[in-house]
């Protein structure tokens, strides 16, 4: 039985850096398909001769594989008067040996013609412009944290033993004492009492030893063009800060609904989960399908009866770390029992990585419901997973699995 056609006309997009080729696929009555390609600039005259060339063939449904970052100016001439279907490339690969430009968008057309692509969730323009700006932000909080590490890394080389008295090298106190010691890098001998905080004067005799070191000049220029690449990222990101709540502004309702759940105490955190999944959970069939996109569910991976690995996927590169970082924190709280006692059951069977993957989840979930029904968290609707099944049974050998688990010796019966 042959494949059923849904778009009877349709196009597939083999995208470039410098130019695209696209390829019409007319199906008519007969069921037979004509093809027509066509190849264009990736400037903007180009993508629009594109759009209008779809036009003119009576095209409005389009499909195009994500290629790095090339495919976002196309996608942005075409969004407005087509369909787009935005596809992985593994979902649209062409049999090896058989590829050319023109025979990529041939495949993709013929793939999309019989809607065998699985789309991939691109919300709208004013999210995506969010979402721009929030990865930004964390590729600025990842550059802070290497010059952080750099600067520790300096001082440990020059035998300034500020991190093993001080909790953050780059408090108050910790950077006046580090400032005073550029300004002479061979004077040792200053009053540490005058540059430090009150409460910090019991530690004054364990500080005049770790300052105690010897800073070549080499080191010295080295620090302070870390303190001032540390100090321009820290100024950059506040002004990028400010960009970011301007834009997010109109979703303030959204937003308090997401701090209301656990551990989401940032409004920046609030803002990532926008930025990532939007705020129309309609573009998600359900809570399931959210979670499988963002990497939160094992994969299926079974032949022959057996199952090989279940790992979760790459994806969600940028919501499962905050997800993950989120669930690291309440499970060590005593405030939300529903997600603790849920993480303790699983952990003793799976351990903690798997338990810390099932809490993000169960977060992801939370959040898709709370934007869904717009309501804030409510504890209650997890209780009955913390409470414990009527009927427990398990096997002998499950049993001494378990007992072995928990750190016990089996030991045969007198």
């Amino acid at each position: 039985m042959a494949l059923k056609i849904v778009y009877k006309i349709c196009c597939g997009i083999d995208v470039h850096k410098t130019f695209v080729v696209a390829c019409i696929a007319s199906t008519n009555s007969n069921g037979i398909t004509t093809y027509k390609s066509h190849r264009f600039s990736t400037y903007t005259k180009g993508l629009r001769e594109l759009l209008q060339w779809l036009l003119d063939n009576n095209c409005k449904d389009v499909c195009m594989e994500s290629t790095g970052k090339y495919w976002i100016p196309v996608f942005n001439i075409l969004e407005s008067s087509c369909n787009i279907i935005l596809a992985h490339p593994k979902y649209v690969k062409a049999i090896r040996g058989k590829k050319t430009d023109k025979k990529d968008a041939k495949w993709i057309a013929d793939l999309f013609k019989h809607d065998l692509v699985a789309a991939s969730f691109i919300p709208p323009a004013d999210i995506r412009q969010l979402r721009d700006l929030m990865r930004y932000r964390f590729k600025l909080i990842c550059f802070m944290s290497s010059e952080k590490n750099r600067l520790q890394n300096c001082l440990t080389v020059s035998n300034i033993q500020l991190g093993n008295i001080v909790s953050d090298t780059f408090g108050k106190s910790s950077q006046k004492i580090i400032d005073k010691l550029l300004e002479n890098p061979l004077d040792t001998s200053f009053d540490i009492g005058s540059l430090i905080h009150g409460s910090m004067l019991k530690k004054l005799p364990e500080l005049e030893l770790a300052v105690d070191g010897y800073i070549t000049p080499e080191q010295a220029g080295k620090l302070k063009i870390i303190k001032g690449h540390f100090e321009d990222l820290e100024s950059r990101k506040a002004e990028l800060e400010k960009l970011i709540l301007a834009l997010a502004a109109p979703y303030q309702q959204e937003l308090d609904i997401i701090l209301t759940a656990p551990s989401f105490k940032n409004i920046f955190s609030a803002i990532t989960v926008i930025s990532e999944i939007g705020v129309n959970m309609e573009a998600f069939p359900s809570a399931k399908h959210l979670c499988s996109w963002a990497g939160l569910t094992p994969t299926n991976n079974e032949s022959a009866g057996k199952k090989k690995s279940v790992r979760v996927s790459k994806a969600g590169c940028y919501i499962k770390p905050l997800l993950v970082q989120c669930a690291n924190s309440v499970v060590k709280s005593e405030k939300h029992p529903e997600i603790r006692n849920r993480y303790l059951r699983i952990k003793k069977r799976r351990g903690h990585k798997k338990a810390i993957i099932a809490i993000a989840r169960m977060l992801l979930t939370a959040l898709y419901n709370m934007l869904k029904k717009k309501e804030p968290y409510n504890a209650e609707l997890y209780k009955k997973s913390d409470a414990f099944p009527a009927k427990r049974e398990i096997t002998v050998e499950q049993a001494i699995l378990l007992a072995q688990l928990q750190g016990y010796k089996i030991k045969p019966a007198i």
